[in-house]
């Protein structure tokens, strides 16, 4: 895990996730970073707006972005923890394509399917 010492984050012993938290709360880190990541251009999100969102610290949303930057080992051992237990279950195939499993489409979306 990150060596760092981060004032707004810190580890879920709960949690599946080895990744950081922000303290006090359930959001991964990641997630923050990814509500700036995924932004769509011309009109950005950005740390402000995600904190008023998010209703947490502007100085917390920094912080994960700047943790999530830093490219720690945990959150791709996360991801990596996550596409296995998806491939095991028939979520996603070896690639990383997602499967949409036929025993969950209703009669309606399996005759739609077929029909394409």
């Amino acid at each position: 895990m990150s060596q760092t010492q981060w004032k707004h984050l810190e580890a879920h012993p709960q949690s599946y996730y080895k990744q950081l938290f922000l303290k006090n709360s359930r959001i991964r880190a990641e997630v923050i970073y990814g509500m700036l990541v995924d932004g769509d251009p011309p009109d950005p999100t950005t740390p402000e707006q995600i904190a008023e969102d998010m209703n947490v610290p502007v100085e917390a949303v920094r912080e994960a972005i700047a943790y999530c930057e830093a490219d720690p080992p945990e959150v791709e051992e996360d991801h990596r923890r996550e596409r296995e237990s998806l491939t095991a279950r028939g979520i996603m195939d070896a690639e990383g394509n997602y499967i949409l499993p036929p025993a969950s489409l209703s009669p309606e979306q399996k005759a739609r399917f077929n029909q394409l």
